[in-house]
């Protein structure tokens, strides 16, 4: 049979009505409840013999068969119930499936959600470009930034502006000092912003001063040209002072103090020639002034400035726990520290020496093989480049500082330590290193090895930094 026919032939659908018990509901159920309810609103009074309202269908069993259902109690007699809304049928009549169908509002929804996440990729998608761009622009300010501001005129001035200067600061210029040695006194002095700006100066300007040795005192924040005016004015140098730096030798200290306390150079060297004079049981004085900057009442003597560095050496070995007995070795070992590494490396050249020196030493046999002993030996001290020494005759000389030749330690001091390098000596890091070489002499960074192999692999470094920087000072 065709399908239309089959639904034609239906029966007309019939309106079902619900049948009405007529007969009284007995009393206390929930229908006389109900009821009850109904004719109070009608009335405005409530009956309150009726109680727990009975929800069951008028077909159901009666309240004494039924499952005890708790509810709320019944409001007061004085408070007016209010009906309950009846729920609305779907307009126009419906099946029961009309009642849970979407509406046309949650059609039109649905579209506004999708929408709406389309919005928000899109805008993750715009701030994931942003991020990347800003990232980008982070990138190339770290990389490039110090260039760009250069060219742009961006960068922060290497000279103080004038009228900045304040404090006092004394500053010490030793013999032999040109431009730029003075440049860095002067910076690390804090008279100068920068390292360079004060030699920088002197180029520029096609300067060449005839600086005087001396101990000058000037301000904190001064500019470069303000420095130079300050150190060619002869009011600023301090007549009975003097100074010189770390590292220093013999040679160069004898003739600065002769110059900065108008002393005749032969008493100066008179003074330094008896060891024993000063309570110093060695053959030289060297390593034993210390490096300072020392103010003196006029007409001092010569054996009294040199008591006074001398004492002052013995202050910083008692600081640093050194035994008398022990004060020239650690001495000598101070002098090679300060001349080989930086301060923040002083403890690892230091037991680089101590593991050298071991007895049962089977890398080097003993042999410290340190540079700067062997240019002291040779009668160097440690000024000028390194590439302009007859390398083969220094490291090959049989002098008895030559530590490439003699095993153990040089036979004294080859420079004035500082207080750290004394420190140092006294107290070495700990560690397995027998090698360290610099591989970059602008920096001084400092590779520290345990093996041959890694000491050349260092060396390689070097080499590539010389290769590289063909007027750094490379031998």
């Amino acid at each position: 049979m065709p399908q239309g026919d089959l639904f034609d032939n239906l029966p007309d659908p019939s309106t079902e009505h619900p049948t009405v018990d007529q007969a009284p509901p007995p009393p206390g159920s929930r229908r006389a409840a109900r009821e009850a309810a109904q004719r109070a609103g009608e009335t405005g009074a409530v009956d309150v013999s009726t109680t727990p309202l009975d929800v069951r269908p008028a077909d159901a069993p009666s309240s004494a068969d039924a499952t005890p259902v708790t509810t709320a109690s019944a409001p007061a007699a004085s408070e007016p119930v209010a009906p309950k809304e009846p729920i609305s049928a779907p307009a126009g009549g419906g099946t029961l499936e009309d009642l849970f169908a979407p509406s046309d509002d949650d059609h039109h929804a649905k579209p506004k959600r999708k929408r709406r996440t389309g919005c928000l990729v899109a805008l993750i998608i715009v701030l994931a470009l942003l991020g990347g761009i800003a990232a980008g622009g982070v990138w190339v300010w770290n990389t490039y930034g110090d260039r760009i501001s250069d060219a742009m005129g961006w960068g922060e001035p290497e000279d103080y502006a004038a009228g900045e200067a304040t404090g006092e600061v004394l500053v010490t210029i030793e013999e032999g000092f040109t431009g730029q040695p003075i440049s860095l006194a002067l910076y690390e002095g804090g008279v100068t912003k920068t390292e360079d700006v004060f030699y920088d100066m002197l180029i520029e300007e096609g300067l060449n001063p005839n600086f005087q040795p001396g101990v000058y005192k000037l301000q904190e924040r001064m500019t470069a040209a303000a420095a130079l005016e300050a150190i060619e004015n002869p009011a600023n140098r301090m007549e009975h002072s003097v100074g010189f730096a770390e590292g220093t030798t013999l040679k160069v200290i004898v003739p600065t103090i002769a110059e900065a306390l108008q002393l005749p150079v032969e008493d100066v060297q008179a003074a330094v020639a008896d060891p024993a004079a000063y309570g110093v049981a060695a053959d030289s004085l060297e390593g034993w002034l210390f490096p300072a900057v020392y103010t003196f009442d006029p007409g001092v003597t010569a054996p009294q400035a040199i008591q006074t560095m001398v004492d002052r050496t013995r202050e910083s070995l008692a600081a640093a726990g050194v035994p008398d007995a022990e004060a020239q070795r650690v001495l000598t070992v101070a002098s090679i520290i300060q001349r080989e590494g930086r301060t923040a490396d002083f403890a690892k050249v230091s037991r680089v020496i101590e593991n050298r020196l071991a007895e049962d030493n089977q890398e080097t046999h003993g042999l410290l093989q340190m540079d700067s002993t062997a240019q002291y030996g040779y009668g160097q001290t440690h000024d000028g480049p390194v590439s302009e020494w007859p390398w083969k005759d220094v490291v090959g000389d049989q002098n008895p500082w030559n530590t490439y030749q003699h095993i153990g330690l040089p036979a004294g001091p080859i420079s004035a330590p500082s207080a750290a390098a004394i420190d140092a000596a006294m107290h070495p890091a700990d560690g397995p290193w027998f090698y360290f070489v610099t591989v970059n002499l602008d920096t001084g960074e400092t590779v520290f090895s345990a093996t041959y192999e890694e000491q050349q692999q260092a060396e390689q470094q070097y080499q590539q930094w010389c290769e590289d920087n063909p007027d750094g000072g490379c031998y």
